[in-house]
Parts: structure tokens; C-alpha cells; sequence
């Protein structure tokens, strides 16, 4: 199978040539590899370009952007930005952030779950160093989700779902449109992806109300909305967060907000939503 990388970095001139090394010592390696430099000021472009001399397989662009870290947009702009640049065909696509190690397998893993026609998104587990400095698993999420640092998508799958939401929940409604579209999400509990920094470290304060916003966007509806604050006043032992999350929803509501599916799209969304509920 032919897969092409696409790896949005701004500032991560010390993490990029771990990820780089990784990548290039995969046991099936990509078609294409795009490097997409997104307004950093450090090394980042100088370490992009070496790669480019070294390895004829990769390129590298130079994206315009803000330098704020904001969640969703930036990087799902980068992205694209990178995708416009695919020279040759290709089987899936692979999103990769620039402080992951991959193991030397993932990509034949990740290239054998494709080889079953329903498989549109697939990936591995995150690992991160404990206070130990023991890699332990942190996926926080269901079982079958893939988180959005390294990410790979059916070419088809891909397209029927219209490519990925410039907003924050990108990495949430995409695996939702991939099962509107007929298509199933593939993870792999053996393929451990080592990342470098922790989740939300970068950000110096919190998303909640950016992520109510989205679930006004993905047509979550109030009911199903409320029900995910109060999960997530439980999960992160935070009732401020949890009513940062309705007040986003609710701000977005009253500001009609665009949002990022279809009326037919969000009605599957909250159909299945509410069975995983009944489920549990």
C-alpha cells in the first residue's frame, strides 16, 4: 500500500528529528513525506530542509500562519495546507504531530488494517512518561478512537468525509463522518506511539468554552451537551470546566454559530452518540 505524511511543526525544532528518524526507519516506509513549517522561529525549517537533501521522498513547505496555539485550527490549516502539495496517488493519508516516536512496525500494522475495505481511520495508543519516567498508556478517550497526533485515513474515507474540519473536535467529528460514510475506525492496543508532550501542555489555559463551541458545531443538540459537561466535571474533578464546556455550547448557540456537518450528518451524530450511552 502507498501512504503519503503530512507533519504540521511550528517551534519543534528539538522534538521533529526524533519523529523523522522514526518515520524513516519505518519497515514500510511512505511514498511521500510533507514537512509543513508553519511560521516557526527556531530551527524547525533548517531540520526540514536537511531532510529534504538526505531523503528524496520528502519535501517541505512554508506555511503562514499565527504563532498563538490555537486548538484545531491551526494545525488542521497546516495540514491542508501540506495535502495540496501530494505530488503521486496514494492509499491512505497519515496526519502526524512532530513530538511522536513511532515504532519500527506501524505503518505495516497500520497498511494491514486498510487491507479490510471498511477500515477508514486507523491508529495506535498514546504513551507518555509518568513521574517514574515510565512510558504508560494515556488515552483517556474510547477504545476506538485515534488520537489526532497520529491519525491515517482511507484516501476514500478521506474524501467522502470531506477532509478535516478547521476547528477545534476535528479529531472527534472526523471519526463520526467516517462512520456516517459506511466506514469503521481500526485501533491497534500492540502499537505504542511514545509522545513527547503531554496533552495540553502547551496551552497555558483551558479549552473548555473552545470545546463547548464544537459541540454546538457537531449538532450535539443541549441534552447531549449538558450530559458531556457533567461527564466531564466527573472526569476532570473540575466543576469549572465542565460549566466552561455548556457556556461554550450556550455562547455558540445564541451566536449561531456556523456548523461544521450537515443536518443529516448531525442527526447520525447524536443517534449514535446516544447508543453508545445506552450501551454503557
Amino acid at each position: 500500500m502507498k501512504y503519503v505524511v503530512i507533519i504540521p511543526a511550528h517551534n519543534e525544532a528539538k522534538l521533529l528529528p526524533g519523529l523523522l528518524e522514526s518515520l524513516y526507519s519505518q519497515s514500510l516506509p511512505p511514498q511521500e513525506i510533507i514537512l509543513v513549517n508553519d511560521q516557526s522561529s527556531d530551527k524547525t525549517e533548517a531540520i526540514m530542509q536537511d531532510s529534504v537533501n538526505q531523503n528524496a521522498n520528502t519535501t517541505y513547505l512554508n506555511h503562514s500562519s499565527s504563532s498563538d496555539h490555537l486548538p484545531g485550527a491551526k494545525v488542521v490549516n497546516a495540514f491542508n495546507f501540506g495535502l495540496n502539495a501530494i505530488k503521486g496517488d496514494y492509499d491512505f493519508v497519515v496526519k502526524l504531530d512532530a513530538d511522536l516516536i513511532l515504532p519500527m512496525d506501524y505503518f505495516t500494522r497500520i497498511a494491514q488494517a486498510f487491507e479490510d475495505p471498511q477500515t477508514g481511520v486507523a491508529g495506535g495508543f498514546c504513551y507518555e512518561k509518568n513521574e517514574q519516567d515510565e512510558w504508560k498508556k494515556n488515552h483517556p478517550m474510547h477504545q476506538d478512537h485515534v488520537r489526532g497526533a497520529f491519525k491515517a485515513y482511507r484516501k476514500s474515507c478521506f474524501e467522502a468525509m470531506g477532509g478535516l474540519r478547521s476547528a477545534m473536535g476535528w479529531d472527534t467529528v472526523d471519526e463520526l463522518l467516517a462512520r456516517y460514510h459506511g466506514f469503521s475506525v481500526k485501533t491497534f492496543e500492540e502499537l505504542h506511539v511514545k509522545h513527547l508532550r503531554p496533552i495540553g501542555s502547551q496551552y497555558k489555559t483551558p479549552a473548555a468554552q473552545r470545546q463547548g463551541k464544537a459541540f454546538y458545531q457537531m449538532r450535539y443538540g443541549g441534552i447531549l451537551s449538558f450530559l458531556a459537561s457533567l461527564k466531564s466535571i466527573v472526569k476532570k474533578r473540575s466543576v469549572l470546566w465542565g460549566a466552561g464546556l455548556f457556556l461554550g455550547y450556550l455562547k455558540a448557540a445564541f451566536s449561531a454559530t456556523p456548523f461544521m456537518v450537515t443536518r443529516e450528518e448531525g442527526h447520525f451524530i447524536r443517534a449514535y452518540r446516544w447508543a453508545q450511552i445506552k450501551n454503557r
